[in-house]
């Protein structure tokens, strides 16, 4: 194994079991599953890359990696199957003007106000979810998605689409506190109030975001394709590549959903897809690489030689992977990904210290009554390219 510095790697192990609460600047514009700490990829960032450099994320999630490269001056890509995390990942990652932070808050008031169950129902057809959003009907969640929708409809007055996504993902962030694993469905009125808060909350951390970054900041590239695709789905100019790939791919044989919520006794929705105006139409194990079967196993493997395969084009040789990753069999199904990971041309590092673990973060209530279950902690792997 190529050494790495003790130091290096006990800063990489401190900051992935970094518990602090996320928070600050576009970081929790939308509680996508399984994010990692910033602090995290903050780390990584300043071990392996300086300034100006390029930083990859294939499996861009919520959007961590782009938002501290951003802030940290770096160059990023990052890529994603599901077309919700690409979105969140824009937004996040979009600077408003002052300007479009006003018309905002001058927008707001009169449209909440408006968001109420009696408005018309003619009124809201065209911004109304179709027929494949399901498990939304009941009394309660019937009345938070005309809530929605009537938002949704009032924010096509905004004056550019930065401020009008900036609106979707708010919808999304409000939408998710009412909806998604809820035993008791809050009011209308409730969900108003959360849209008020959080909208001046994201506002804060926009105008954090945008004043601290870089006058020659270069927005990220966002790409919605398969890791595997990324070095075609983007071409890298001139033959530049990245130093540095810092990721969370999916666990395998763990089901999690990353384009569904569930409501009303865990019946899931697609409202996430229509509120962020993109497409869903994918099965759980599309976005997990496989299902929970042996052959939804071995797909999963074959899945990550052939992605790692792909973005060990786009790293220079010596560049480094830093991932967090979970298995739902830790100790069979490490070795198969340390075992892929090699295939695909990387090695890991040694650092003359045993492999760090850290409890997953922010589980949903019904995956935390399960307990400690194997899925629950993730693994820290760093790998060199050889």
């Amino acid at each position: 194994m190529p050494d790495l510095s003790l130091s290096v790697a006990a800063s990489l192990y401190a900051a992935a079991r970094d518990t602090q609460p996320v928070a600050g600047f576009t970081h929790n514009y939308y509680r996508y599953p399984a994010r990692f700490s910033p602090r995290f990829v903050s780390t990584a960032i300043a071990e392996f890359t300086e300034p100006g450099e390029l930083v990859v994320d294939p499996f861009v999630g919520g959007g961590t990696t782009a938002v501290v490269a951003a802030l940290a001056n770096r160059r990023s890509v990052g890529s994603d199957v599901n077309s919700l995390a690409t979105f969140v990942t824009r937004v996040k990652t979009t600077p408003l003007t002052r300007k479009e932070m006003t018309a905002i808050r001058r927008w707001l008031p009169r449209a909440v106000v408006a968001a109420g169950y009696r408005q018309p129902r003619v009124d809201l057809v065209a911004a109304l979810p179709g027929l494949d959003v399901r498990n939304l009907s009941s009394p309660g969640t019937r009345a938070i998605k005309k809530a929605m929708a009537s938002l949704l409809s009032s924010a096509q007055s905004l004056p550019t689409q930065p401020t009008r996504d900036f609106v979707r993902c708010l919808l999304l962030r409000s939408g998710q506190w009412a909806l998604d694993g809820r035993r008791i469905v809050p009011g209308v009125e409730q969900f108003r109030e959360n849209v008020v808060a959080s909208c001046e909350e994201m506002l804060t951390g926009m105008s954090d975001f945008a004043e601290a970054l870089n006058p020659n900041f270069d927005r990220p590239i966002v790409v919605t394709c398969a890791a595997s695709e990324l070095a075609t789905a983007h071409p890298f100019n001139n033959g530049v590549k990245t130093r540095l790939i810092v990721t969370s791919p999916p666990y395998v044989g763990v089901h999690v959903l990353y384009h569904r919520w569930q409501v009303a006794g865990r019946r899931e929705t697609s409202a996430p897809y229509w509120l962020a105006g993109c497409p869903d139409g994918r099965h759980a194990s599309f976005y997990t690489s496989g299902s929970r079967t042996p052959t939804g196993e071995r797909r999963y493997f074959e899945n990550m030689r052939s992605t790692f395969g792909g973005l060990r084009e786009i790293i220079e040789t010596g560049g480094h992977v830093v991932q967090l990753v979970a298995f739902s069999d830790p100790i069979r199904q490490s070795q198969l990904y340390l075992e892929a990971m090699e295939s695909a041309g990387f090695v890991e590092c040694s650092a003359a210290t045993a492999r760090a673990w850290r409890d997953v973060p922010h589980r949903k209530w019904h995956a935390a009554q399960k307990g400690m279950t194997a899925a629950s902690r993730e693994l820290v792997l760093i790998h060199r390219a050889c």
